[in-house]
């Protein structure tokens, strides 16, 4: 049985502009800790793609959309949303759980 949740999925497909992979790894780590100690922080995990190691997943996971615009408003999210487009492309959506009954 499926249950439905509140929850809010971020989902980041970060791709490192040539020669900025490792800049982008140090911005991930450098903003975990803050991240995975938010309130409404569930998850805050970064995936490495197999096949083009210059390309992250992003998986964040919060309570519910407030605890989402929460983080959005913190130091830390500010920090990385003003140097990421130097570092990589990006694709980010926001995801809620379907009931699939």
């Amino acid at each position: 049985m499926t249950t439905e949740t509140n929850n809010a999925k971020i989902i980041a497909i970060l791709t490192a502009l040539p020669g900025k992979a490792a800049e982008l790894r140090a911005l991930l780590a450098d903003t975990a800790p803050s991240c995975r100690s938010e309130p409404g922080n569930l998850r805050w995990d970064v995936w490495q793609d197999r096949a083009n190691p210059e390309r992250f997943i992003l998986d964040e996971l919060y309570i519910d959309a407030d605890a989402v615009e929460a983080h959005r408003e913190t130091p830390h999210f500010k920090n990385y949303a003003s140097k990421i487009n130097s570092l990589a492309e990006r694709s980010a959506y926001v995801v809620t759980p379907v009931n699939l009954g």
